[in-house]
C-alpha cells in the first residue's frame, strides 16, 4: 500500500484517488488510507462519508486492533454501479456488463461488423444491449455508460487509415450514434489501450504499477499504463507496435513502411505462409482471404499448440519477431511486467509468452536490476471488452486518472 501519487488540490480529484486506493486494496481501513494518501484523518473521514453516501463504498467488518478500537474496513459496493464494454471486431461483437469492481456479470457475443454499414451495426447494438439489460434485470439508471474498444489509429491524429480493413467506420460519428441508440453516455479507445486498462482495473493493480499489454487480434497494438493512466502521445496514438519496423528491407506494409511487425508476424502473414504450403493448407482446411482470417489463424494456432511441426514452426517464427519487438519496448520503457491479451493469443499464447520471456530474461538491459514478468492476461480473449467497461468506470468514478490528452469521451463525472 505504498507508492501512491501525491493528491491534487481539488476535492473531486482527491475523492477519486481515494476511491481508486480502495479499489486496488480490496479492503482497507481509514487509517491505512490516511497513511497511503498523506491526507489527515479528518479529510479521509469526510471523503469516506461522501463515498458511502453516494453508495460507492460500504463498511465490511473490522480489522485487527493495534491497541485501541478495531478499525472498520471499507470496500467497493460492487453492485452500486454497472458499466458496459463493447469490443467492435470483424469476427464478432462482444458485450460485457461489469460491476463496480470490473467483475463480469453478463456477456453476449453476436456476429461481427463484417461488411455491414455502421448505421446498421449501431441499430443492432441498441437492440442487443436492451436484451442484455432485460435478461440481467439491470436498470439502465444503474449503468454509468458504455465503453467501446476498436482497432486502429485515432483519426483525430490525422491518420489516413484506421486499419487495413477500415472504410466507412473511419469518419462515422460512433459515439453520438451509440448515445442516441442506447440513451447512455459513451467513451471509446483502441482495443490495446482498453485491454491494458482492464488489466489494471480488474487485477486491482495499484497506480504505482506501470506495465504494458500487447494485444493481438488481426494485427498488434500496445496499451501502456503509467502512474494509473493510459499513455497517449502527441496524437493519442501511443502503442502502434504493429508498425514497428523490424526489417528495413522487409515486405511493404500498407502503412507505407517496410518490414513492420504486422507484415512479419500478424495472423494475416502467418496464414499467407501456411497457404503457400499446399499439403498444410489441405491438412488444416484453411481457405485464405480476409473473410476467413480468424478461423484460418485459429486452425494454425491450435495445431501449433498440439505440437504439430509445420504449424508450430510458423507460430514460433511469429513469436520470435514479437519477442524482438517486446524486448525493445522493455528496454525503452524499463518495464517489469508485460501482459498478452486478445483473440490472437487464445490458442498458442503460451508459445509467445515463452519466446518473450526468454528474450527479456537473457537480453533486457536491466536484467541484472529487476526481472520482467510476462503473463497471459485474464480475461484474455475478452480483454478489450472488459477493458472498455473499465474505461467507462474510470472516466466516471476516478477522474483524477484521466489522461491530460483527452480520449474521445462524452461522459460527465
Amino acid at each position: 500500500m505504498t507508492g501512491v501519487r501525491r493528491l491534487g488540490p481539488s476535492f473531486e480529484n482527491t475523492r477519486s484517488a481515494v476511491l481508486d486506493m480502495i479499489r486496488s486494496s480490496g479492503t482497507v481501513s481509514r487509517i491505512e488510507l490516511a497513511e497511503m494518501s498523506g491526507l489527515t484523518a479528518t479529510s479521509i473521514t469526510r471523503i469516506i462519508k461522501s463515498l458511502i453516501d453516494a453508495g460507492l463504498v460500504v463498511e465490511t467488518g473490522y480489522g485487527d486492533s493495534t491497541g485501541g478500537k478495531r478499525p472498520s474496513l471499507l470496500e467497493l459496493n460492487l453492485q452500486a454501479r454497472y458499466a458496459v464494454g463493447l469490443s467492435l471486431d470483424d469476427a464478432r461483437l462482444t458485450y460485457v456488463v461489469t460491476d463496480l469492481g470490473g467483475n463480469v456479470v453478463g456477456q453476449l457475443v453476436t456476429p461481427g461488423i463484417r461488411q455491414a454499414r455502421p448505421s446498421e451495426v449501431v441499430a443492432r447494438i441498441g437492440n442487443e444491449l436492451g436484451r442484455v439489460f432485460e435478461e440481467l434485470d439491470i436498470p439502465v439508471a444503474a449503468v454509468v455508460g458504455v465503453g467501446v474498444a476498436g482497432a486502429g489509429l485515432d483519426i483525430r491524429g490525422g491518420a489516413e487509415r484506421l486499419s487495413l480493413t477500415a472504410d466507412e467506420w473511419e469518419s462515422f460519428a460512433l459515439q453520438e450514434a451509440l448515445e442516441a441508440a442506447t440513451g447512455l453516455p459513451t467513451v471509446r479507445d483502441n482495443d490495446a489501450a482498453c485491454a491494458a486498462l482492464g488489466q489494471f482495473w480488474v487485477g486491482r493493480l495499484a497506480a504505482s504499477n506501470d506495465f504494458a499489454t500487447l494485444y493481438m487480434s488481426n494485427g498488434f497494438g500496445l496499451g501502456l499504463l503509467t502512474d494509473g493512466r493510459l499513455s497517449r502521445g502527441a496524437s493519442a496514438n501511443v502503442g502502434e507496435i504493429g508498425h514497428m519496423a523490424l526489417e528495413m528491407d522487409g515486405p511493404q506494409c500498407w502503412c507505407g513502411s517496410r518490414g513492420c511487425l504486422e507484415m512479419l508476424a500478424a495472423p494475416r502473414a502467418i496464414v499467407a505462409q501456411a497457404m503457400a504450403d499446399e499439403s498444410l493448407r489441405t491438412e488444416l482446411s484453411i481457405t485464405g482471404g480476409d473473410a476467413h482470417l480468424r478461423p484460418d489463424f485459429q486452425a494454425i494456432a491450435r495445431a501449433a499448440a498440439r505440437g504439430e511441426e509445420r504449424s508450430l514452426a510458423l507460430i514460433e517464427q511469429s513469436a520470435r519477431y514479437v519477442a524482438v519487438a517486446m524486448l525493445a519496448v522493455v528496454n525503452l520503457l524499463d518495464l517489469d511486467r508485460l501482459y498478452l491479451a486478445g483473440p490472437g493469443f487464445a490458442d498458442a499464447g503460451a508459445v509467445y509468452v515463452r519466446y518473450i520471456r526468454d528474450a527479456v530474461h537473457a537480453l533486457a538491459r536491466t536484467r541484472a536490476v529487476h526481472g520482467v514478468s510476462v503473463e497471459l492476461s485474464d480475461p484474455g480473449i475478452d480483454a478489450a471488452a472488459v477493458g472498455a467497461a473499465s474505461l467507462a468506470l474510470q472516466y466516471v468514478l476516478t477522474p483524477h486518472a484521466r489522461s491530460s490528452r483527452r480520449v474521445a469521451v462524452a461522459l460527465e463525472a
